[in-house]
């Protein structure tokens, strides 16, 4: 079998040679994995004669052969459910080509899981300490490398960040430079809905048609209309829970469907869901950040041992090179990293997530470094995603281990070929550069895909991503514009809306999946009937005659039915700070779920959102309400002013609204709420002890600055706009 050598390790420090107690108890570890590696390989390794003696261990470790760490996840997150065979095939690779592996895993939360229950609280808080705990073993072990299995959630970017923080503190220290390579776990094929029970669920849209629900029969069909998945299952919570409590089904009934849907979700061999969240967002990221080998980037199965071995063999021309270095990778690439992300309508989890590897990497950065990046010149959409026409990412994935598209490699020569620039001589894994990568032209467009292309050639609109918005009454905030069609753009865009005020995630999901919220928003009179009418005239002036003589009832529910009234459910006391910054998932999918609600409100909180979000989701507001934000002070009944092209939100004089003018001022209101603010933080001073004080995110920055330790962000102080040009140099005088 042909090797690839890896050199010895270029450094004068070298604990296994200088101390003794190193090389007397690691050499069992490795020879353990080595022995266990070959025993669940033993049919592919059948005559392979094991050479891993205890005294050659220890000749490598004195000798500083490259001590590499396999990296991967717990085992009860879907994505990590086969990572002891990609654990073996690397560990006899890494030995073969004469370095020394090693491995271990860190806990990975599974978001899915945790979506609408404590466990979120601890989500954000988990990269963090993932990355601690990366840095931790790394430095106590002395390795020099790491193969990393690529999960889902918050483990691609929490090892990134540890792996560009590790690397940075070893310049400090003149040690050789920290290499790592990323293979991400393979693609999770949706699940299917039983054909049984699918024809039940048909039987009950058409009760629901019967008994006049015509609503409900709307949204289960549409929830029928997708992949079956995780966050899938959500919606046809939110939509059965109003069935039974209509009386269409019985509560026995209700489980049992949920039971039926949840038994026939995940495949046996897991992998990273094939919705274009978190986990498959990271994926197309840390790939543009030039981090994973084409190799194992987009795959339908567990990696091969020929795909494992073209991972770690590169690691040979990585090695003592500090253009290789894992900061000096990320760094390189990240204007290719954002574009792509922005491209492919990547989860807007990653728009901290990119900012914090930025600065555990040394690198002065923050959100608007990001959204002058996605500006510098139009980033079309390029991702012809979808999860009811046959094109998930487990389509992408086929479509690239068929050989007919190359994965990232593709949308960034359909970028380049679209008028974006990218940093093609940016160092990859691979131990080339991009320029290198693309000039192997087969395969490489994307019209190699005649059937249902997932990545374009031809923009399906001139822009996309995620835009960072501003107002009077915040500093920043984030809208995923790629989870909105134009059309829907159109109906947010250039609008008033009325505040409908929630406190915390769990009131929200309690009030969103009332069968009736908006009749009780109606009997409540939330809204005042003058600013209704202004709203009227303003978001749809071509129906306000038909609309000016109507009372109060019958004007909010001509206003609803013609999509003219515009809600913004604000989901306050949500920040990190505040209560670790969950994920409002669960309320987005009450409103997606609920045909009437979703022409007509926008979801607005200082938590996070899914990579699955779909709609009018603006997140990541700051400050947060726990500091004082703005959105602390809004109350039901409140007017904003939606700007979303022109990247703002407004708080609305509502008196002079009333008189059709749009006056934006937020402080006499923040002023006369004074009390009301004080109120609300003794209540989230009161809910933060709901979660374990040990993992509460204080010290750290807010969401525009990554939310990273204190700590980190002093040491962030390297200019990554002067680093850039400096890299190319370094590249082209240590590869030539």
């Amino acid at each position: 079998m042909m090797t690839v050598k890896f050199p010895h390790i270029e450094n004068i420090v070298n604990p296994y040679r200088d101390n003794v107690q190193g090389k007397a108890n690691e050499p069992i570890c490795v020879a353990g994995l080595l022995d266990r590696s070959k025993q669940i390989l033993q049919t592919e390794l059948k005559g392979y004669r094991p050479d891993w003696s205890l005294e050659e261990i220890y000749d490598r470790l004195h000798h500083n052969a490259p001590r590499i760490a396999i990296i991967g996840g717990s085992q009860d997150h879907p994505a990590h459910i086969m990572d002891f065979q990609t654990i073996a095939r690397a560990a006899i690779r890494i030995w073969q080509n004469g370095g020394v592996p090693f491995q271990f895993a860190t806990p990975v939360m599974c978001d899915g899981t945790a979506q609408n229950n404590q466990g979120m609280s601890y989500s954000l808080q988990s990269r963090n300490a993932v990355a601690q705990m990366v840095v931790n073993q790394l430095e106590a072990h002395s390795y020099h490398g790491a193969f990393v299995i690529q999960g889902c959630d918050k483990q691609p970017l929490g090892v990134v960040s540890a792996l560009a923080h590790l690397d940075r503190v070893r310049k400090f220290r003149n040690e050789a430079p920290f290499f790592a390579t990323f293979a991400p776990a393979h693609v999770l094929k949706g699940g299917t809905i039983p054909s049984a029970l699918f024809s039940e669920l048909e039987e009950v849209a058409l009760l629901a048609d019967a008994k006049g629900a015509e609503d409900i029969a709307f949204d289960l069909r549409d929830a029928l209309s997708y992949i079956l998945q995780c966050s899938s299952n959500t919606a046809f919570q939110g939509v059965l829970e109003r069935a039974r409590e209509r009386g269409i089904i019985t509560k026995s009934q209700h489980e049992l469907y949920e039971k039926k849907l949840a038994v026939a979700t995940c495949d046996g061999q897991g992998g990273v869901c094939a919705f274009n969240g978190t986990g498959n967002s990271s994926r197309h990221l840390v790939a543009g950040m030039g981090l994973v080998h084409p190799a194992v980037e987009q795959l339908t199965a567990p990696p091969t041992q020929v795909e494992v071995n073209k991972a770690v063999d590169s690691l040979a021309g990585m090695i003592n090179n500090p253009a290789f270095g894992t900061s000096s990778i990320m760094a390189a690439n990240i204007r290719n990293a954002i574009r792509i992300h922005s491209a492919s309508g990547g989860s807007t989890n990653l728009m901290m997530h990119i900012v914090a590897a930025m600065m555990y990497g040394g690198y002065k950065f923050n959100l608007w470094d990001y959204d002058q990046i996605h500006h510098e010149v139009p980033i079309p959409d390029l991702f012809n995603y979808s999860l009811t026409e046959g094109r998930d990412i487990f389509a992408l994935a086929m479509q690239c281990c068929s050989g007919q598209i190359k994965g990232m490699e593709t949308l960034i020569y359909e970028l380049i070929e679209n008028g974006v620039p990218m940093d093609i001589d940016a160092p990859t894994v691979t131990g080339t550069t991009w320029r290198e990568r693309l000039s192997k032209k087969q395969g490489l467009p994307a019209t190699g895909v005649k059937d249902n292309p997932i990545i374009l050639s031809k923009p399906r609109r001139s822009f996309s991503g995620v835009d960072v918005l501003t107002g009077n009454f915040f500093e920043s905030a984030v809208v995923k514009i790629s989870g909105m069609t134009t059309a829907q753009l159109d109906n947010f865009d250039q609008k008033a809306s009325f505040v409908l005020f929630y406190d915390n995630e769990h009131s929200a999901n309690e009030g969103l999946l009332e069968e009736n919220l908006l009749e009780k928003v109606k009997q409540n009179r939330s809204f005042n009937y003058l600013t209704m009418k202004a709203m009227l005239k303003h978001n749809a002036p071509e129906l306000f005659k038909d609309g000016t003589n109507l009372e109060y009832d019958e004007l909010f529910d001509f206003m609803v039915a013609e999509g003219a009234l515009k809600i913004s459910v604000i989901v306050s006391g949500q920040g990190p700070e505040a209560f670790g910054m969950p994920e409002m998932f669960t309320p987005m999918q009450h409103i997606n779920a609920n045909r009437k609600l979703k022409r007509v409100a926008t979801l607005i909180s200082d938590g996070r959102y899914s990579g699955v979000t779909y709609g009018a989701a603006i997140g990541h507001m700051t400050p947060e309400a726990k500091n004082g934000g703005g959105i602390l002070y809004l109350k039901t009944g409140d007017v904003l002013y939606l700007q979303l092209r022109n990247k703002r939100i407004d708080y609305l004089d509502e008196d002079e609204f009333q008189n059709g003018n749009l006056v934006f001022q937020f402080d006499p209101a923040k002023e006369a709420r004074k009390e009301l603010g004080e109120t609300r933080l003794k209540t989230i001073r009161q809910r933060q002890r709901l979660v374990a004080a040990s993992n509460r995110m204080a010290g750290h920055t807010d969401a525009a600055n990554g939310v990273v330790p204190f700590e980190v962000a002093e040491d962030a102080i390297y200019d990554y706009k002067k680093d850039l040009a400096a890299y190319s140099t370094n590249l082209s005088e240590n590869t030539h």
